[in-house]
């Protein structure tokens, strides 16, 4: 499974907070054992279409994706991006 995700921050939210949201999502591969394969990173083009930030991650099979989405740690950053962010859109996908 490989699951994407990308946020608009608000433009209030300054590039102290932006880092932070961006440190604290790579820290969960190191705490998600069900992560196969995680990237995560600022948007380097800034056209008018792009988002902030994009999340890229691959799991086994829906289980392991199911575990990722109900762990606390992912739980409570998932919540600080939405907190900072005007949209957030996602797309979950089989691998092949």
């Amino acid at each position: 499974m490989t699951h994407i995700v990308i946020w608009k921050y608000r433009s209030d939210v300054d590039k102290v907070t932006r880092e932070e949201h961006v440190a604290q999502l790579r820290l969960l591969s190191s705490l998600i054992p069900e992560i196969e394969s995680f990237n995560v990173g600022f948007d380097t083009l800034h056209l008018a279409r792009s988002y902030d930030t994009g999340l890229v991650a691959v799991f086994r099979d829906r289980a392991a994706l199911d575990a990722y989405t109900v762990h606390p740690r992912h739980i409570a950053i998932a919540d600080f991006g939405r907190s900072i962010s005007e949209h957030v859109a996602s797309v979950d996908f089989e691998s092949e």
